[in-house]
């Protein structure tokens, strides 16, 4: 219930208008074709934005140029929700079942990965050279070494894990999506160290960020829709503000100090941490519907989001689960890459 009434507060109040700031959109690409979509991931080092494109009929992987964002290449055959590249040694991994190792110079498939559970997203840690495959049924993480593509190990967290993030320090920190919390692992032993309720100021997250200088976490949460501030080692909630409705992918650019948090309702909301435990709104930039997941180019600063035009909502669709936002079909070749930069 008070969740419910802390949603409905928020709902009730202004949204900030933000419109005017340091961000807007650049370019936005139609690239077509057809299939689903999920997570967006950019290798700045490689130059390349990579998104997949599942389904029954044609799934593959797709490579963009950054600069350009002319189609790179693809590998055919691949139903993932994403990818990311290792720059230390040009490895990538898609999501898919079985996982796909790829070398990302010439995008072609190295070899497959035998992993249980079912892959969803996947985190990057390039320092310690290890991707960490998450899944909402277990083993709901599976650590590979990127280098050989070989398992390092997996852990339980009895959760729908959504993002994580490493602090390079041997803590992983996890979104519980249903569990209302973030959980937080020991990257070396593979083991379930804490949990860090919401406690009522948030609920459902989604999107994970980290500030490892100041060890403040960014929680995106879809019910209601809120960032929690949360500090990274202790699970004490610093501060809450409203974003939009529908997030799945948060990124903390340490260059400008911001958390960029992207929403299905077509918003991107840039929050400004201004100090260890002072955060504002700095922009909410209008973007197009559907787009809530984001990469970073760290090269150029610039941001990358992708949606798809989609039709009005069948009469006899079933109701939107809380902090989702109910879509009609897809229309044809309507696929499309939103830049955005300053």
């Amino acid at each position: 219930m008070r969740n419910i009434l802390l949603a409905a507060l928020l709902l009730a109040l202004p949204h900030p208008a933000l419109a005017d700031g340091p961000y807007h959109i650049l370019k936005t690409v139609t690239v077509g074709g057809e299939g689903g979509f999920d997570y967006i991931v950019a290798d700045s080092q490689g130059r390349r934005l990579y998104l997949a494109r599942s389904g029954k009929t044609n799934p593959r992987l797709l490579a963009f140029d950054l600069d350009s964002l002319k189609q790179a290449g693809e590998l055919d055959g691949i139903s993932a929700h994403g990818a990311v590249v290792d720059p230390g040694n040009h490895h990538g991994f898609a999501s898919s079942k079985p996982l796909t190792m790829f070398d990302s110079i010439n995008l072609t498939t190295l070899k497959s990965i035998a992993v249980d559970g079912n892959p969803d997203g996947l985190s990057l840690d390039a320092a310690a050279h290890r991707v960490y495959v998450l899944s909402h049924s277990a083993p709901n993480i599976t650590a590979i070494n990127t280098t050989d593509g070989s398992i390092v190990g997996t852990v339980n967290l009895d959760a729908a894990v959504e993002e994580t993030k490493s602090d390079g320090k041997g803590h992983l920190y996890v979104a519980l999506e249903d569990k209302d919390a973030v959980g937080v692992v020991d990257a070396n032993t593979m083991t379930v160290t804490a949990r860090y309720p919401l406690a009522g100021q948030g609920g459902t997250p989604a999107g994970l960020a980290l500030n490892p200088k100041t060890r403040v976490l960014f929680v995106a949460c879809r019910n209601p829709a809120v960032m929690v501030m949360m500090n990274a080692d202790t699970g004490a909630i610093l501060a809450t503000l409203p974003i939009g409705m529908q997030n799945d992918g948060v990124l903390f650019n340490p260059v400008t100090n911001e958390i960029l948090a992207p929403t299905g309702d077509g918003h991107l909301t840039v929050i400004k941490q201004d100090g260890p435990a002072h955060f504002s709104v700095e922009q909410t930039l209008t973007t197009l519907s559907g787009a809530r997941t984001i990469a970073l180019d760290r090269k150029t600063g610039h941001i990358f989001l992708m949606t798809a035009d989609y039709g009005p909502v069948p009469a006899d669709a079933p109701p939107s689960v809380p902090g989702r936002i109910a879509r009609g079909p897809m229309l044809p070749d309507s696929f499309k890459i939103i830049e955005i930069g300053r």
